[in-house]
């Protein structure tokens, strides 16, 4: 999952000095025309439907810039899912900004990112055993506008399925958009940790108690290694889930397990990182003005997207039933039990 140094320190670059202006959710219209000029957008689209041609490394890294600095921006909505649907449905894509939705019977869906700030919605809806898609404008659907616990748009949209006639899709397309999807949401709360370690580490060593920093108490050791431990599992667990859908272009029977690894173990980190980051930095860790609510809000807020961490942990319950008793090590290690 190599990805060109020079190109990951540019998004980082980008973000930062976005910040450096505006706050984590303003902006977005001029930080997505300075992405748009760079290419990174749809980063990850075909190169004959206007994208970069890049791949998922390249994508994850752009997820993780964003996340590390708190820009709220739609570049996974965009690019990973809706773009990438029409692609994959053989539909025109063209240059709007997009977001995505699975819609159930009634036509509705809760909680759908940032279409308050989009041009269209790419819905997908059920239709008998398979899905059919269609490219909507967002002002054709009936839209409750609301937030997450980080301030980022999440809307309830209602749509008449009915006047659409939308474009077949296989069920497998849709269940690899929950995947990824999924996925997404695993790799930004991975990165909002990792940030947090860093602001903690920081304080810590900064901070002085009682005469001396509050990294010489062990109590506070404790609390950080505690935090550096959970964000690496987290970490290692979505990077495990990543490179097997990169090695086999999402196409691995692992990928069901390994995604429902990847968030059970982000959405628990989540619980003690922030509480342990809260607890070494103390009151000013509350304080609008400290940076730390910025990523500890996100990573409580993303955890709990496409998919609430109990559904995935019953995932993962289901997964070690059917594998059994024999089954069961060939699973966890993806090695055939027979050898």
């Amino acid at each position: 999952m190599s990805v060109d140094p020079d190109l990951v320190e540019m998004m980082s670059a980008v973000f930062a000095a976005h910040r450096e202006h505006h706050g984590p959710t303003e902006g977005l219209d001029e930080l997505w025309s300075q992405l748009g000029e760079l290419g990174l957008v749809r980063l990850t689209g075909s190169e004959t439907s206007g994208g970069s041609g890049a791949g998922w490394a390249e994508g994850a890294e752009l997820l993780r810039a964003a996340a590390w600095h708190a820009a709220s921006v739609p570049v996974a909505e965009h690019d990973l899912l809706a773009c990438w649907l029409l692609e994959a449905a053989e539909l025109e894509v063209g240059a709007a900004r997009r977001t995505a939705a699975l819609l159930d019977e009634s036509g509705t869906a809760r909680a759908v990112p940032w279409v308050v700030t989009s041009e269209r919605i790419v819905v997908i809806w059920p239709d008998g055993t398979a899905f059919r898609v269609a490219d909507v404008d967002v002002a054709s659907v009936r839209l409750t506008a609301g937030r997450n616990g980080a301030g980022e748009p999440r809307d309830t949209v209602v749509v008449d399925t009915g006047a659409l006639t939308g474009t077949p899709v296989a069920a497998t397309l849709v269940a690899q958009w929950r995947r990824r999807a999924a996925l997404i949401r695993a790799i930004q709360v991975c990165a909002a940790l990792d940030r947090i370690l860093a602001l903690t580490v920081t304080h810590a060593r900064e901070r002085i108690q009682f005469g001396r920093p509050l990294a010489k108490f062990q109590a506070v050791q404790h609390l950080v290694a505690d935090i550096a431990a959970e964000a690496a599992l987290a970490r290692a667990a979505t990077d495990a889930a990543l490179a097997e859908a990169i090695r086999t272009d999402w196409t691995s029977e692992q990928l069901d397990f390994l995604v429902a690894v990847a968030r059970s173990c982000a959405g628990h980190a989540a619980t003690v990182v922030v509480r342990n980051a809260h607890q070494v930095h103390g009151a000013i860790g509350t304080t609008r003005e400290h940076r730390l609510h910025e990523f500890t809000a996100r990573a409580l807020a993303w955890r709990s997207e496409y998919g609430s961490v109990q559904s995935w942990d019953d995932a993962l319950t289901d997964h070690a039933i059917a594998a059994g008793t024999n089954g069961l090590w060939a699973l966890i290690t993806g090695t055939d039990s027979r050898t």
